[in-house]
Order: C-alpha cells, then structure tokens, then sequence
C-alpha cells in the first residue's frame, strides 16, 4: 500500500501585523509619557575667585534667570517660581522668609545674562525687607577648578 503524503503548505510568519503592533504600543508610550521641565532652572554663574564658606548655615536663596524670572529656594532645595514678577510679590514673599532678627544671609543666584535691573530690584527689595547680609553665588574660573 502505497500513502500519499499531503502537501504540506509553506509556513510564513507575517511581521506586517507584529510592525503594527508594535508601532501602536510606541504611540502610546510616546503620548502616555509626561516630561517634567520646570524641576530645573537653567542658570549659568558668573565667575569670580575666592574660596567657599566653610559653613553653610540657613539662608534665604533667590534665582534669577536670564529672562529676569524670580525663583526661591524652597526647604526641599528646589527652586519655586513666584506667583507673580512683580516687585511687591517678590517683597511679599521675602516679608514671610525673613527671621524676626534679620540675620539670615540672603544669597543671590543670578544668571551671567540676566539683565542688571532685575538684581538691583532684588538688591533694593532685600534691603527694604531688612535682610543685612547680602550676597551672590559664583563659581570658580575653569582654570582655577
């Protein structure tokens, strides 16, 4: 007895419909994805020569970036942008910040290309509010580093 064996037909795996798939969980990958921008101000220092505290005691830190936005350094280290640009908003907020003595140093974190008129402001504003030690950060010179 002879069998006849049945043709076999010829297996393929389509990647059309896995390429489909696929696409569809990158889009929804991509769209479901949220990017948090605002955790980090991007400010540049100018550079000046001298040597760091040794200490770092509590202080009150306000940022300025280029744009001339104004940001204080919150307890968690981050900074927070103020509800509103104006100089009495800034002055409200400082009113809350400064100590009964005025003895907390005031830092001023200021971009290179912030515009002059934006630090005088805050110079002007801290020293209405009553804070006496007033200074600004700087990083080293590269060569100096």
């Amino acid at each position: 007895m002879k069998f006849q064996r049945k043709k076999r037909e010829k297996v393929d795996i389509t990647l059309i419909s896995m390429i489909d798939v696929l696409f569809v969980l990158l889009l929804f990958f991509m769209v479901s994805t949220t990017f948090n921008q605002h955790t980090e101000i991007k400010i540049k220092l100018p550079e000046a020569t001298g040597t760091e505290a040794e200490n770092q005691p509590k202080k009150v830190v306000l940022v300025i970036d280029a744009d001339g936005t104004y940001y204080l350094l919150g307890a968690d280290g981050l900074p927070h942008e103020l509800i509103s640009q104006k100089p009495d908003a800034l002055k409200q907020e400082l009113l809350k910040l400064k100590d009964s003595g005025g003895q907390l140093p005031f830092v001023i974190q200021a971009d290179d290309k912030t515009p002059h008129r934006f630090v005088i402001t805050a110079l002007d504003i801290a020293g209405q509010v009553g804070f006496s030690q007033i200074t600004f950060d700087t990083v080293q010179p590269l060569e100096q580093q």
